[in-house]
C-alpha cells in the first residue's frame, strides 16, 4: 500500500525526518512543507539523507515554502503547488502526516 508521508516540522528540532526515512517503502513518497523544507538546505546531513533515498521513492516539496525560505530544491525534488498537493494526496492509498 503506497503512502504519501507529509512532514511540516523543522528537521533540526526533532527526529521526525529520520524516523520517517526509516519507514519509507519503495512505492512511498515524501512531501516536505512548512519548516520541513529546511531539510533541503545545501550542505546539511538532512539534504544528503534525502538525496540518498532510493529513486523509487518520490520526493516532493511545496514550492511556496521553498520560496519563502529561499531554498533551492535538489534535482531529485519535484516542486508542487497546493492543487498538485491535493492531486498527490489522491494518488496514494494513504496519507500519513507526521504531526
Amino acid at each position: 500500500m503506497a503512502t504519501l508521508h507529509v512532514l511540516s516540522h523543522s528537521p533540526f528540532t526533532d527526529s521526525r525526518l529520520s524516523s520517517c526515512l526509516r519507514l519509507l517503502g519503495p512505492s512511498d513518497a515524501l512531501l516536505l512543507c512548512g519548516d520541513a523544507a529546511y531539510a533541503l538546505q545545501s550542505g546539511t546531513a538532512q539534504r544528503q539523507a534525502l538525496e540518498l533515498m532510493p529513486a523509487s521513492i518520490g520526493l516532493f516539496a511545496l514550492e511556496e515554502d521553498l520560496q519563502a525560505r529561499a531554498i533551492e530544491p535538489t534535482n531529485r525534488t519535484q516542486t508542487v503547488d497546493y492543487p498538485a498537493f491535493v492531486a498527490l494526496s489522491c494518488r496514494f492509498d494513504k496519507v500519513n502526516s507526521w504531526l
